[in-house]
């Protein structure tokens, strides 16, 4: 599903359609979106090499780097009045001199000396970052190549800062990654999501929040696989900071509304309404409602928005605004989102049949026996319904039956898969297509009861023909069963 997902978005909508979405992400303060903190490893880093200068009249001696790089990182190295003096008049010899010394200097702290230089220029004024595309231009040289090979290196302080001047060169000029290159950096910040205990994943997610407030390199991200990421580390214990960060992430991602459509895909709102159940930090309760707004206001198809709203009611989302409507909140978007979801949620809920209901539970991954699964009337009105859209709802259920851990998702999609077949005249064969009934039997020999209870129901259904007979049986069951949904025993 997700392959055929990323497939599906590998091509961007046209620019015109972005040009709001990317006035909107433009005009975004830093400090609003927490883009530096001076408390992230990086940074603390960074304020120790800006005291260690190294000696470049050494450098210079030894010809390690020539008289007019020396005199030109030399006066870098000054004051930031006399530094912004002579980066105007200099401005080619100052990219030249960088990129030549990151590129014929191997000496660690020099390296971490220059990238630190490197960013602080481009952080004090954003628009520098036209003078090292200026230079590379004009030399037919890449300018993304040297700090690139730097995410090669071992030490993990030249690695981070050079993906941080990365992603603000790539973000802050006028010109775009090549797509190989593009390719290749957001592979590797997903990859940096990944690798256990990364002190330094504050600075890798700051670069994601950077990235992904460009509509091109969203699409890019994805064909990456990177939203599966994300939702993937969410799902995890992290820090309340990677929390907001990559919650974030997925906020500037839904700006596309060919994205916000297709978000869900990916288990997005679940994940985030558990966020949302136990969360402390208030700037986590903002960006997630954020997404939510955006989930059911951005996409295009008004279905879409619906089936956005059902699966947070699904969540529990609204017991969350019901309990956040009694706080008092500084920030005035907290209040207004929480309107605007109340609203929406509790329209959707009036208009909510129980197929929707039942539809949006399966599409969640999250079964339960709510009262739908073991409503007669529903099956006998909706069985035929899950053929729809080449029999979306079963492929899930019978995926579910193959991947889930869960005893009671199991023991549901199993009496579900039952009740198709029961009430739809080829169920048996179009649940032998889908692989379903091999899943079923396999769960006969299940650890837990109640699953081999619903399997062996399950296998009946699929097994019988006459099923008045199979009724009078099932009845039988039922009596010899104790009380709730299943057997605590395995000997049905």
């Amino acid at each position: 599903m997700i392959t055929n997902i990323c497939l599906l978005l590998s091509v961007p909508p046209p620019l015109s359609k972005m040009t709001d979405v990317q006035d909107i992400m433009s005009s975004l303060p830093d400090d609003k979106i927490d883009m530096i903190a001076a408390t992230s490893v990086l940074q603390q880093q960074a304020g120790d090499i800006r005291q260690t200068k190294p000696n470049w009249s050494s450098y210079m001696q030894s010809q390690m780097i020539s008289q007019e790089d020396y005199a030109c990182v030399s006066s870098l190295d000054k004051d930031k009045k006399a530094q912004a003096q002579y980066l105007q008049e200099n401005a080619p010899q100052c990219a030249k001199t960088l990129l030549n010394m990151l590129s014929h200097v191997s000496k660690d702290q020099t390296i971490q000396y220059i990238l630190v230089l490197i960013d602080d220029l481009l952080q004090e004024d954003r628009t520098r970052v036209q003078i090292f595309h200026d230079y590379a231009n004009k030399k037919k040289e890449s300018v993304w190549a040297p700090f690139l090979n730097l995410l090669n290196r071992q030490d993990g302080f030249i690695v981070n800062m050079a993906s941080r001047v990365v992603g603000k060169l790539a973000c802050w000029g006028q010109e775009q990654m090549p797509k190989s290159d593009l390719h290749f950096y957001l592979q590797w910040l997903k990859d940096q999501l990944t690798v256990a205990n990364n002190e330094y994943i504050q600075s890798v997610g700051r670069c994601l929040q950077m990235m992904l407030r460009v509509d091109e390199y969203r699409f890019a991200f994805v064909t990456v696989d990177g939203i599966s990421t994300l939702i993937s580390i969410l799902s995890s214990r992290v820090n309340f900071q990677v929390q907001y960060q990559l919650v974030f992430c997925l906020w500037v991602l839904t700006f596309n509304p060919l994205l916000a459509e297709k978000m869900n895909k990916f288990n997005v709102i679940p994940i985030l309404a558990d966020i949302l159940s136990d969360c402390a930090k208030e700037k986590v309760t903002r960006i997630i409602l954020a997404v939510f707004r955006n989930l059911i206001e951005k996409p295009e198809d008004a279905q879409v928005a619906k089936e956005h709203c059902i699966a947070m009611v699904q969540c529990k989302v609204m017991k969350q605004l019901t309990i956040l409507e009694q706080r008092r909140f500084d920030d005035e978007d907290i209040t207004g989102d929480v309107e605007f979801l109340t609203e929406k949620l509790q329209n959707s809920v009036q208009d909510l049949s129980s197929f929707d209901e039942y539809a949006t539970e399966v599409k969640s991954a999250r079964l339960e026996w709510s009262p739908v699964h073991k409503s007669a009337k529903f099956w006998r009105e909706n069985a035929q319904r899950l053929n729809e859209k080449q029999y979306e709802l079963l492929r899930i259920l019978v995926h579910l039956l193959e991947t889930s851990k869960d005893p009671l998702v199991l023991s549901v999609a199993s009496y579900d898969i039952g009740e198709y077949v029961r009430h739809y005249p080829r169920g048996k064969h179009v649940i032998e297509q889908l692989g379903g009934k091999q899943l079923v039997m396999q769960l006969l020999a299940h650890e837990d009861p109640n699953v081999r209870y619903e399997a062996l129901l399950a296998v009946q259904k699929l097994m019988v023909h006459n099923w008045e007979y199979l009724g009078k049986q099932l009845e039988k069951e039922n009596e010899k069963a104790p009380q709730g949904n299943a057997p605590i025993s395995g000997k049905a």
